[in-house]
């Protein structure tokens, strides 16, 4: 990741403040020379557009120019003998820092608007459907030209996920955006491949399964590669973090029989590489949760603070699955888990007791929901309450874990829309039955 070139440089320049003699000026120009490297690959890109090829061309120069510059002032400034960097080398030292923001600044702009771009443009999945369509025809012609616009559309995006790797800032991003890279290269031949067998056997049930099956996985690396873009503009732009994280570890002693039975672990490396990308869907789900939270007037209902609390936790468990966050091994999450599951019951029950209010028809609308909420919490409690050993079980329940609150947040955003509606609904005709029953009474003292 480049970005991490760009913060390490601008800590050394920066440090020149408090020491004129902390490091050397060869040191500070081959950080620059390996930070410009890499920006060769966005210069080089055909695929970066030619406004923003030229600004991080024009902005390198500068850098160096910069660097320049502040190399000379300090080189004068150690001949004065001075205890502290004077003006002109602090107008230098803001000067370049300055100059790397924009150039960092540009690089993130030419990757993520290529990126939105691409994934704009091969939403529909026009190429996939095409050749789908060529190949249970027996198209062999056809199949060839699709297959063709498919691989020029691998490049583009394995060339997408390598620019975007440079700009991903962290490291769990940087390890999806290769993951991503290797998924659309291997699966953009395989359905190429896929689709000629089927061209030479339309009628095969199997072969057309098969070209299926790629299709979808392409389908889903694309989807996924949009919420991997959402996140890395969240981390350039500084959200990141900055949601409350809310931890609601069991007391001593509640959940003591689980406490002996598990052994209180931390995910290794490659562990939590695998389960950060099921995380990027719960952080996403957990910001849609949190927008339709803030819609409500009345922010002290007791089922929009459920809500809200079932939702903080479940952005303790996205942290988790970044490595970060208050919830540091898997015994933490399985209890933190335990306690969304219990959240989610209690919300239930609130919606249950509300949904008498209702006539039949809004009653059945909101229970049709509402019902789905009680067996995916039970499941979620259940399994946090299961005890495992050994560390592929274990990692099998963190994603167990994971993916039962992301079907949990899934299932409160479509219930909070229909409570919302009808406890307006609600309060409207009660309000309008109390005002009949004032101008009646009003009418009987006259």
């Amino acid at each position: 990741c480049v970005f991490n070139f760009f913060f390490f440089f601008k800590m050394k320049v920066e440090s020149l403040r408090d020491s004129l003699h902390v490091l050397s000026k060869e040191d500070l120009t081959t950080m620059l020379e390996v930070i410009l490297e890499h920006t060769e690959d966005f210069t080089d890109s055909a695929y970066t557009s030619h406004e923003h090829r030229g600004r991080i061309l024009e902005l390198s120069r500068q850098a160096r120019l910069e660097l320049e510059h502040l190399v000379s002032v300090w080189m004068h400034t150690q001949t004065l003998k001075a205890k502290e960097a004077p003006e002109d080398m602090e107008l230098a030292i803001i000067k370049t820092c300055q100059c790397m923001n924009e150039l960092k600044r540009e690089l993130h702009g030419a990757a993520a608007l290529l990126a939105a771009e691409l994934l704009k443009c091969h939403a529909d999945h026009l190429v996939l459907k095409a050749l789908k369509v060529a190949g249970v025809e027996g198209n062999l012609e056809a199949v060839a030209g699709y297959s063709c616009k498919l691989s020029e559309q691998k490049e583009q995006l394995v060339e997408t996920c390598r620019l975007l790797r440079h700009i991903s800032g962290t490291e769990p991003l940087e390890i999806t955006c290769i993951h991503a890279e290797e998924t659309f290269q291997v699966i953009g031949p395989q359905i190429i491949s896929a689709a000629q067998t089927l061209a030479l056997h339309p009628s095969s049930k199997i072969a057309k399964e098969n070209l299926d099956v790629f299709c979808e996985a392409w389908e889903s690396q694309l989807n996924d590669m949009s919420i991997l873009l959402r996140e890395i503009n969240d981390v350039f732009e500084g959200k990141r973090g900055e949601k409350r994280t809310y931890l609601s570890l069991p007391r001593p002693g509640k959940h003591s029989a689980n406490l002996k039975t598990v052994k209180a672990v931390k995910l290794d490396t490659e562990e939590q590489t695998k389960i950060a990308k099921s995380g990027l869907e719960l952080r996403l789900l957990t910001s849609d949760m949190d927008s339709e939270a803030e819609k409500w007037e009345d922010q002290e209902n007791e089922a929009v603070r459920n809500a809200q609390t079932m939702s903080s936790m479940a952005y303790s468990i996205y942290l988790f699955t970044r490595g970060e966050g208050l919830l540091k091994t898997t015994q933490d999450l399985f209890h933190q888990a335990e306690v969304l599951a219990e959240e989610g019951l209690r919300l239930s029950s609130t919606l249950q007791i509300f949904s008498n209010q209702l006539e039949d028809d809004d009653k059945a609308a909101l229970l049709l929901e509402t019902e789905k909420l009680p067996p995916i919490c039970q499941q979620l409690q259940t399994m946090a309450r299961s005890p495992v050993q050994g560390k592929n079980t274990t990692f099998m329940k963190v994603d167990t874990a994971v993916q039962k609150t992301k079907g949990i947040m899934m299932v409160l955003l479509q219930i909070l829309p229909i409570y919302c509606k009808l406890l307006k609904k609600n309060w409207n005709e009660n309000h309008l039955q109390q005002m009949a029953v004032d101008e009646d009474s009003l009418s009987g003292k006259k």
